[in-house]
């Protein structure tokens, strides 16, 4: 085992190497390789450089062999330490500046015992900084900004969510910068804390992707996409390669993966699980988690290593109706099939995480009773806690998703989605919390109302009421915080070096496995007549393709109105790689340049059709979706394009969630008769248009309709009339149409079911997988849980 690594899931300590006298060394100063020739096979002392990215400056510390590399600001006054082992010299950072090497500053011991010996040094106030994880960053290019510095310094805060693109010559300065600050707040009463940046995932190709713009990082499916590929390696390979460029980045944990198990299939973010399967959610979670937290492609901590975070505990699949827990609409999740247990085996699995996040939802059985004792979101919840920490010995951290410390009617709250708890003062919601287990809050750049909690909290234990005083309560977690912060060696180094990081980012080796999965992952569902064949490139540069176009109508948000955007179902200009010609509709629009129609072009030329589409759209994750905002009356999300009437015998005409009301009631939130608000109707206007073309051009064209999938989907609106359908979950536009022109032969299969109608959507449970009646095609295959075509037929299992 290197110096400075430990195993995955192992806690006891690395074996230390012999230690002769510590000898003091200035910083700032190049030292000479102590009886180094030429011939020397190795170094045989540490060598310092300064390397400056055009921002903060900082010193480089290359030890010898396997010795850990060290990195400090080269203002920061930091000094060295160094020890003679085995006839070499090596260097440690003296931290605290006084003079002897500590056991938190000690390299080569376990991290958890540098985090325990480092926790017991902090103040409750420094420790409620490292509880915080800051709201979203997302303009890097104004560098370090007051306000950032204001949340480090007053706060203490040192986990900051990086929510900005992947550009190196942008991020590195940045991330910097930040680092170089925080070694300036340290003293002698407050130990250095390095930050902890953290991202959302970041590498995903096409729809569903969180910041999925730009070039500067390799492109996957998503999470989704990966399961279609039924290729437990291409998660692996992704966990691995993506974690090298987060480390790029200056990114220490990812917020991911998201294992929610995706039993309800209206749900907005099933796009980002791995699917609907148990054993392959668990599985995959492992894969994920395992390629993050190694290095190299080995199960231990290194240079390449990123702290996972497993989410949302304990499921955040079954929403009722498919509703959203980011908003009031969807913030119960329901159990009518008493299947809790399933959505948290993927979670037990893949207990070596570093950290979990909990779920927004209140959970509730099918007599719309609390799964446990109370009525509350998992944060709050002692019941599903307790599943967690008591019953499966989880030691890591437990992180709140962002917003749930606020209340929606607390006074400035842009985010409140503390549900059930909204009626408790902040410092209540807080001390309630850390009583339950939790240790970081998400979106928290203010230690204020934690820092009231601890108050109360050490109230409580003065009356007898809690077992152990404030102060251990917070290194409690203080040393379960710095354990993600030594692991990936942010105490050793936590600078970047730009050339490095722009040499890992988007590397062809990285850039060319995100695309094989891509392919890899494209479900090919029909193929009549042999529409798709094999094929070369050349075959198709002199034909001509239209590509029809449709709009999203948009709706309002957290984040802002409804806004219409207009698009091609594929992007034309990748097309214009393929193609000879590429045609497509013109827009009509009204006079303030809103699109209202549109009229397709002659395909008298034409030698191929291909229709994009989108899932249908509900709305996204912040917009309430499922509630009319004008009338708060709840209305049904849809897997079909066009409009849907919930009238059928399945539709709960009584909710199983509601609100508990002043008269002793309950809520009704059913949607029985009304209809359904889908925003991109217009993508089956556009396969409609296109078939009225083809048949006023009197020629047979072929059509393949081309889904890019965030959800399932209802096929019985567009299949019988398509030659050919393939499915992209979260690929890029090229991948899909190198599918569908015959130039790589499909090989994903569907990582969810794709159901009949509306009726068996209605009659499913939410907490259930597979319980749908699949769609069954004019060809005869069922769309159903791995399913998918290559060229000589269906996939075997």
């Amino acid at each position: 085992m290197k110096f400075g690594q430990k195993k995955l899931r192992g806690s006891g300590p690395m074996r230390r190497l012999p230690i002769a006298g510590v000898a003091f060394v200035t910083g700032l100063t190049v030292v000479a390789l102590a009886g180094c020739t030429a011939a020397d096979p190795a170094p045989t002392s540490f060598v310092e450089r300064e390397v400056t990215d055009g921002g903060a400056a900082f010193m480089v510390v290359d030890n010898p062999g396997d010795g850990a590399t060290l990195s400090y600001g080269s203002d920061s006054g930091m000094t060295l330490l160094e020890e003679k082992m085995d006839g070499s010299t090596y260097a440690f950072k003296d931290m605290n500046a006084n003079g002897k090497l500590d056991v938190w500053e000690d390299w080569r011991l376990d991290a958890t015992e540098r985090s325990a010996d480092l926790a017991g040094q902090m103040s409750i106030e420094q420790i409620a900084g490292l509880m915080l994880f800051s709201s979203h960053e997302r303009s890097l290019e104004d560098g370090l900004t007051d306000a950032q510095k204001t949340y480090l310094s007053e706060s203490n805060l040192r986990n900051v969510l990086n929510a900005a693109g992947s550009d190196a010559a942008v991020t590195v300065p940045w991330v910097n910068s930040m680092q170089a600050y925080v070694e300036t707040l340290a003293t002698a009463d407050l130990p250095y804390v390095p930050v902890n940046f953290s991202s959302d995932p970041r590498s995903t190709a096409g729809s569903g992707g969180y910041n999925a713009e730009g070039a500067d990082i390799s492109r996957w499916p998503s999470s989704l996409g990966l399961a279609a590929t039924f290729n437990t390696e291409h998660t692996t390979e992704f966990a691995e390669m993506s974690s090298a460029e987060y480390r790029a980045l200056g990114i220490t944990t990812a917020l991911s993966p998201q294992i929610d198990l995706a039993t309800e299939p209206r749900w907005a973010r099933v796009g980002g699980t791995f699917g609907e399967d148990v054993a392959q959610n668990t599985e995959l979670a492992a894969a994920y988690v395992n390629g993050y937290q190694g290095s190299g492609g080995e199960d231990a901590w290194g240079s390449d290593s990123v702290n996972a975070m497993i989410k949302h505990w304990a499921g955040d699949g079954p929403g009722e109706g498919g509703r959203e827990a980011h908003t009031e609409a969807g913030k119960y999740g329901v159990y009518p099939g008493d299947n809790f247990e399933e959505h948290t085996e993927a979670f037990l699995g893949s207990l070596n995480s570093a950290a979990v996040m909990t779920a927004y939802s209140i959970s509730l059985d099918a007599d719309g009773e609390p799964l446990f004792d109370e009525r509350v979101g998992t944060a709050y919840d002692d019941g599903r806690m307790a599943v967690l920490r008591e019953d499966n010995g989880y030691d890591g951290v437990v992180v709140t998703d962002w917003g749930v410390m606020s209340g929606s009617t607390d006074e400035g709250a842009m985010m409140g989605m503390a549900w059930g708890s909204e009626a408790l003062t902040p410092a209540e919601r807080y001390l309630d919390v850390l009583n339950a287990g939790t240790d970081m809050f998400g979106g928290v750049n203010d230690a204020t109302f934690l820092l009231e909690a601890a108050d109360l909290w050490q109230q409580k234990f003065e009356a007898g009421e809690l077992e152990v005083d404030a102060e251990t309560r917070f290194q409690e977690s203080g040393a379960r915080i710095l354990t993600m912060l030594f692991n990936p060696g942010l105490y050793e180094s936590a600078f970047l070096e730009l050339e490095e990081s722009q040499k890992v980012l988007a590397s062809d080796d990285k850039v060319a496995a995100g695309y094989a999965a891509q392919l890899d992952s494209v479900v090919m569902l029909k193929n009549d007549g042999e529409t798709i064949a094999a094929t070369e490139a050349a075959d198709w540069s002199d034909k001509t393709v239209y590509i029809p176009r449709a709009y999203n109508l948009g709706i309002a948000g957290m984040f802002g109105p409804a806004a219409l955007t207009e698009y091609p179902g594929l992007t034309l200009e990748v097309a214009e790689e393929y193609f000879g010609t590429v045609v497509t509709d013109e827009a009509v629009t009204d006079a303030e340049g809103v699109v209202t129609s549109y009229t397709a072009p002659d395909l008298s030329d034409v030698d191929l059709v291909l229709v994009g589409m989108n899932s249908p759209d509900n709305g996204g994750t912040f917009t309430n979706a499922g509630r009319d905002a004008a009338t708060g009356e709840f209305y049904p999300l849809s897997l079909q394009y066009r409009p849907y009437t919930a009238d059928g015998e399945n539709v709960r005409q009584v909710s199983i969630s509601g609100d508990l009301l002043e008269d002793g009631s309950t809520q009704n939130r059913s949607y029985f008769g009304k209809t359904s608000h889908v925003l991109n109707e217009a993508d089956l206007d556009a396969f409609e248009r296109a078939l009225t073309a083809v048949e006023a051009s009197g020629k047979e064209i072929p059509v393949i309709t081309v889904i890019k999938a965030t959800t399932a989907l209802i096929p019985a609106e567009f299949e019988a009339s398509s030659d050919a359908i393939v499915v992209g979950f979260g690929t890029n536009d090229e991948a899909l149409i190198e599918v569908a022109l015959g130039l790589y032969e499909p090989k994903g299969r569907l990582p969810i079911q794709f159901p009949l109608n509306m009726d068996t959507v209605e009659a499913q449970f939410e907490d259930v997988a597979k319980d749908m009646t699949p769609f069954t095609d004019s060809m005869g295959n069922d769309y159903d849980y791995g399913f998918g075509l290559n060229y000589s037929g269906v996939i075997a299992d």
